[in-house]
């Protein structure tokens, strides 16, 4: 914030919630640039609010809360924060995974309820880690550094991608692909890790669990649409899989109701980048993005590669 007081013309919203949507058209109607964030929802009438916009500086690695057609349309520059957040996020869904597999809520529930009655041996039993077959539903950047993570605890790593790796790569990372209906039936962990798009809407839903073992548990780092909530709990109450390890969800911040009964999930509030040297890296690619598109320069990290510099620079943000 102290960076844009110095560089720009900066206004913000100052509450400790995010803006309604009549706040962010009334924000930017006489701006250069928007920094928005994720829970924002920026599209052609928000856009359309001032005609002079020339960035939406995504404050985030994913962007589905941004109409990109709409913006490229308008010749408005869309950009985002990756690669900052690969390893921050990995050892999210690690820790969720962890957490799942060795039921260490139910675990510290019990003791903070003062009912726990000391050691029993098949108490709170849960899923060995070390040696199980993890599946991972796309395979980019996040994937892989959560792979490696796997990787140290001796699993069998099995992928499915839209664009499979090639043999050489494979053998490097130490994976092996299926096709899609078939990763599910071997994994005793299946970890989600691809990008929101109308083809991946509810990419899990009643047949994918059907498919997983029963002993299974599902790991979701990516973006909650791309699991069918209700599905999944259903899944879970008829015990058609044994757990979930969940930082996102369909309907953000709202969460299926049923899940919140359910002792075997673990409910993350999207913690995937807070840490603060990541969150911090995430700020500075904003802020770069942003202020590169105002002096009228390619930003480092454009979405819509199609946008064409203005070339006449800006200061107002």
């Amino acid at each position: 914030m102290q960076r844009l007081e110095a560089e720009s013309q900066l206004s913000y919203g100052d509450l400790d919630r995010a803006l309604s949507r009549k706040e962010i058209i009334e924000g930017i109607r006489d701006v250069d640039g928007l920094l928005c964030l994720l829970t924002d929802q920026i599209d052609a009438e928000v856009m359309d609010a001032n005609p002079n916009l020339k960035v939406v500086s995504n404050y985030a690695v994913g962007f589905n809360n941004i109409d990109v057609q709409a913006a490229t349309q308008r010749n408005i520059a869309v950009t985002n924060t990756p690669g900052v957040l690969t390893d921050c996020t990995a050892d999210m869904a690690w820790a969720l995974l962890m957490c799942s597999a060795r039921r260490v809520l139910e675990g510290d529930q019990l003791v903070r309820s003062q009912k726990w009655g000391g050691w029993e041996p098949l108490q709170l039993l849960g899923a060995e880690i070390s040696g199980a077959t993890i599946g991972f539903v796309g395979f980019g950047r996040i994937a892989k550094a959560t792979a490696k993570r796997a990787k140290a605890f001796d699993m069998q790593i099995l992928y499915w991608n839209r664009t499979r790796l090639s043999e050489i790569e494979e053998r490097q990372l130490g994976v092996q692909y299926r096709p899609f209906d078939d990763l599910f039936p071997e994994c005793d962990f299946v970890s989600v890790h691809v990008a929101l798009t109308d083809q991946t809407h509810h990419l899990l839903s009643k047949r994918q669990f059907a498919l997983m073992k029963s002993t299974a548990t599902l790991i979701n780092t990516a973006r909650g649409p791309v699991v069918d909530e209700e599905a999944l709990a259903e899944a879970l109450q008829a015990g058609e899989i044994a757990a979930a390890g969940l930082d996102v969800y369909e309907h953000e911040p709202v969460v299926h109701p049923a899940l919140f009964k359910l002792p075997n999930v673990v409910l993350a509030p999207h913690l995937g980048s807070a840490t603060v040297q990541t969150r911090t890296k995430m700020g500075t690619l904003a802020i770069d993005n942003c202020l590169a598109v105002c002096r009228g320069d390619r930003p480092p990290n454009l979405v819509n590669t199609q946008w064409k510099s203005f070339g006449d620079g800006g200061s107002k943000e």
